[in-house]
Parts: C-alpha cells; structure tokens; sequence
C-alpha cells in the first residue's frame, strides 16, 4: 500500500499575514487534505527572535496566525496545527545539525545576506540567531520525518540546505533523517509587493501600501490594488515577468484566486484599469469567507488555545522519537 508524504511548514508571526501568505502557503495547506499524523503546520515563533521585536507583539501575532490558519481552512482533525516554542524537540535538534553545518553554507544565504545587510544600515547589529535561524529550520522538518515541505519560492534554498544537512549527517552518523523535498504552488508562489514588483509582499514592511493583509476591510484592499504600480509600454496588457513585472503579478493574483492561467488571462485586457478592478474584486471575495471565520475563532481564544495545546502534544510525540535517535547517533549518553 502507498503511504501518503508528511509534510511539515510553517510561518513566522513577524507582522500581519498577507495575501501572498495565504496564496504561496495557508491555501496549498489546506488543499493537502491529510491526516494529523502526515500534516504538520507551525506557527514558528522563534524565527521571529532572530530581529529586534517587541515580546507582547510576538505573543499577540502568533495567536493571530493561529487563528488564521484555522480560519484559512486548516481542520485539527486532519492534520496536526500547533506553535514551535511549544515542543522543544526543535531546539534540541538545532543544536546537533549547528554541529553538522558549517560557517561558510550558512553565510551564503541569500535572506541572510540582505537581512543582514538592513540590520547594519540601521545600526542594530545582526544577531548570531539570525544567521543560524535555517538551521532552526532545518530541525523543524527533520524532526518530523517530513517528506515534502510546502513553501514559497523565497525559501527553497532553505529547504535545500536541510537536505544537504540530512544527507551529511546520515553519512558521518548512520541513517537517521529523511531526506525532504520542498513542493511549490502551480502559480503564486511569490507574490510581489503591489507598490515594488521586484519585491517579495513581506509581512515585516515598513509601508504597507503594497501589502494585502489577509484582515484588510474590502474598501482597503480594492484601494491597494487600484493603487498598484504597473508598467510603461504601450503594447497592452502583456504577461512578462521579466520586462512587466508589476502586470505580471497581478495577473499571477488574478490566476491563483480564480484558477485561471495568467497568460491566457492577459489576452483577455485591453488596458490596466479593468484588469485591477477584476483583481480586487477576485482577492476581495477569496477573503471573504475567511475573515468571516476568523472573527468567529476571535471570539472563542479558549478553542484555539485547546487546537494548539492539543497539536503540541502530537508533534512532541512525533518528534521526540527522531531526535533522541539522533541524540544516540552524533555519540551523546543516554539520560
């Protein structure tokens, strides 16, 4: 019999959840339709430690990004939804696959480099967690035996870093992980900033002008689309992410809430007007029923608080396992 992939991902409560969020990520999610044994989804809090926050806005967007997540259609009773801080496999296992990493992997990569690199400019120094945070990463799939890894395209190197660790540390150790893939969504897997094209829409922007928040009132979310910056050229509307990247991206929004093919889309625009006005109605609907469900959980935190509680203890079962075989491979003594 064929057994079906676990896969594991997770976001992190850095700022509000977005719309690409919900494309590049909740939505692939739910879609999996799974069991809690082959599904794991992680508010992954400690990533958001790697950068200057504040604690009580940690606290406060993590419960929220829960909440989403089950608004978004995530079911507890099909797959396993919980917070990383929760299960403290995942700092264990850091720490060994630290030991398997190496200094020079690490700093080549490309989201260190340019967080790194605004961390200087402001003058706030870079922390030491920022630059090993994908090793945190690491741990929080191997400990899992996932199989595949539902993410954006902005974190497929990670995903190939952790591959890289599993197969070093199977090597020098014995075989202990699975060896894990990253799958991305058909289309929208990065979506871009509506005011910078060139742009991942990331949830820690300072202007949220080109953010679409998955809890952005209607009238907001049509403002920011209309406001999108598209691109010179006379030729219409034309689908080119190279040379027309702000259309493009719409189109690629257009293409993941309506199921369509945003090339094909593209022919049927003659001007950027109504193509803006056909996105924003298409992203204003998709939000709907889940903003619609998210204030019903904001009004029962003790639900959400038992889901959480309740997927811990499942992960920690699942991940304990795993990690203390590891613990036993790298030559560490048995408690």
């Amino acid at each position: 019999m064929k057994t079906t992939p676990r896969i594991f991902s997770g976001i992190k409560p850095t700022g509000h959840l977005t719309l690409g969020n919900y494309l590049g990520a909740l939505r692939q999610w739910v879609a999996a339709d799974r069991t809690p044994e082959s599904a794991l989804f992680c508010v992954v809090d400690l990533h958001a430690l790697t950068v200057e926050h504040e604690p009580a806005r940690v606290r406060r967007l993590s419960r929220q990004a829960a909440t989403l997540f089950l608004a978004a259609g995530l079911d507890p009773q099909r797959c396993t939804l919980f917070v990383q801080s929760h299960v403290d496999e995942h700092t264990r296992l850091a720490y060994l696959l630290e030991c398997t990493a190496t200094d020079g992997e690490l700093r080549r990569m490309i989201q260190y480099r340019e967080k790194a690199a605004k961390a200087q400019v402001s003058g706030e120094g870079v922390r030491l967690s920022l630059l090993t945070y994908p090793v945190l990463m690491a741990a929080d799939i191997l400990a899992y035996e996932a199989q595949e890894v539902p993410v954006g395209e902005d974190q497929r190197q990670h995903v190939e870093l952790t591959r890289d660790l599993a197969v070093r540390f199977n090597q020098r150790y014995g075989h202990t992980f699975t060896v894990p893939k990253a799958t991305l969504p058909a289309v929208a897997a990065r979506v871009m900033d509506l005011q910078d094209p060139m742009s991942k829409m990331g949830k820690s922007h300072e202007s949220g002008a080109g953010i679409v928040y998955l809890l952005d009132e209607p009238g907001v979310v049509r403002k920011k689309v209309m406001r999108a910056v598209t691109d010179s050229g006379d030729d219409g509307v034309v689908y080119d992410r190279d040379s027309r990247p702000g259309v493009a991206n719409l189109l690629d929004i257009l293409a993941a809430c309506t199921g369509g093919d945003p090339a094909v889309l593209a022919d049927g625009y003659s001007g950027y007007g109504a193509l803006k006005r056909d996105v924003a109605d298409a992203v204003v609907e998709v939000l709907r029923p889940l903003q619609e469900r998210h204030a019903e959980l904001a009004g029962d935190p003790a639900e959400v608080e038992k889901v959480l509680r309740e997927g811990a203890e499942r992960a920690r079962q699942l991940a304990r396992p795993v990690v203390d075989r590891a613990y036993r491979a790298i030559g560490l003594l048995e408690p």
